[in-house]
């Protein structure tokens, strides 16, 4: 099976159901059901996603309300909408994104020996443009 085929699914597109590939996917449409990719994901400023979403990187753009993990590195643009909690080897939050839960980031993949200096309360929202509060 070849893995670098790239997939595309516009805004026009509505999936209930999981979606899975191999190859990169650019989805723009609506789902209620997880992404799954082994390569490259990018979650266009139209998608909305009630699921989890998994690539090894991810570019994200539209509204999420599930998980996001990348194996990889992981990308919120600007106006990005992100419930739901994050895990990946590197992080990028431009300015303007809005992110309401947890964020494990963890290039190194080491065993983390103390919790968080100011963890967020549940129900938190950090935003991009906010000052971080993790102790800088």
């Amino acid at each position: 099976m070849a893995t670098n085929s790239k997939n595309t699914l516009n805004a026009d597109v509505e999936i209930r159901g999981n979606l899975k590939c191999a190859g990169e996917l650019a989805f723009d449409g609506k789902v209620e059901g997880d992404l799954t990719t082994e390569s490259a994901l990018e979650i266009g400023e139209d998608a909305v996603i009630k699921g989890n979403i998994s690539a090894a990187n991810a570019i994200i753009r539209g509204k999420i309300n599930g998980n996001a993990t990348a194996k990889e590195k992981l990308e919120l643009k600007s106006r990005t909408e992100l419930v739901g909690d994050i895990r990946a080897a590197k992080l990028v939050i431009e300015e303007g994104v809005t992110f309401v839960g947890r964020a494990e980031i963890n290039p190194s993949k080491a065993v983390p020996n103390a919790a968080p200096a100011h963890p967020l309360r549940p129900g938190e929202a950090y935003k991009a443009s906010e000052p971080s509060r993790m102790g800088r």
